[in-house]
Parts: structure tokens; C-alpha cells; sequence
């Protein structure tokens, strides 16, 4: 399968309302950037133990580690939890500023350094987590 296969699959699986709901936010963020990368992880490691959720990916950065060290990956990340949906917004500098940025705005969602995690998006203010992704985009210009 394909990595489009593989993300339509990840999606159809999940049950409603969160089949629906991711649906709806993937649509979103291909408006938000149509030509970036899609990417799609199936939560496992090299010995095909489940170490994570999967993921959707989008778009592309360069993680540069502490030893010098690079590796790309997406900017962007979608994926279902048990009580809900998690997006990813990787790479910013600034760990606090999710939180103090859209935190008050956004609705029912906790809002950590990189993760906004909610139960179904109508518990959200859609138009706050556009913002909070489209930022994710553009931090890494």
C-alpha cells in the first residue's frame, strides 16, 4: 500500500464520530498546504512492536539533534487516541506557546508544548486549530 492507501485505511478504520472527525481535519489541513508531503507511521519499531498511536504526517522539516545529527519529518501529525484525536505540531522552539497562544481559545482540548488533543472537534473552535496548524507550516519556512 501506498502511503495515500495507507492514510485512507488508518482513517476508515476508526470508529464514529472520529472516522468523520478525521476525515474533516485531513480535508482541513490539505487545504491549509495541498502540495506537502504526506506521511504515515504505523506506530512500530524496527522489531514490529506497537511502540506508538500511527500517525498521518504533512509536510516536511530537518530535525537537527544535539550530536549534529539530522533526520526529516513531518511538521504537521494527526492520529486517534483512545478518548479522542491528537494533532502534532513538531518542531517549534518555543514549547509554551501553544498553550498560552491557543490554549484559552480553543475550546474543550488539553494544549501541551506540541500536542492538541480533544475529543471530537465539535468540542473545538475549528478556526483556532487552523490557526495553530497553519503556524505549525510556517515556523519552518
Amino acid at each position: 500500500m501506498n502511503v495515500k492507501e495507507q492514510i485512507k485505511s488508518y482513517i476508515t478504520e476508526q470508529p464514529e464520530p472520529k472516522r468523520s472527525d478525521m476525515q474533516a481535519l485531513h480535508r482541513i489541513i490539505h487545504e491549509l498546504r495541498p502540495a506537502c508531503k504526506l506521511w504515515f507511521l504505523d506506530g512500530k519499531d524496527s522489531e514490529n512492536k506497537t511502540v506508538s498511536n500511527p500517525n498521518i504526517g504533512y509536510g516536511l522539516y530537518t530535525i537537527t539533534y544535539a550530536d549534529g545529527k539530522t533526520r526529516e519529518f513531518y511538521q504537521i501529525g494527526l492520529s486517534a487516541n483512545t478518548t479522542g484525536i491528537s494533532v502534532y505540531i513538531l518542531g517549534l522552539d518555543d514549547k509554551t506557546y501553544l498553550a498560552k497562544t491557543y490554549g484559552s481559545k480553543i475550546g474543550k482540548a488539553g494544549v501541551t508544548g506540541y500536542c492538541i488533543k480533544f475529543k471530537t472537534l465539535k468540542d473545538i473552535n475549528i478556526d483556532i486549530l487552523k490557526t495553530a496548524i497553519q503556524y505549525g507550516f510556517d515556523a519552518h519556512k
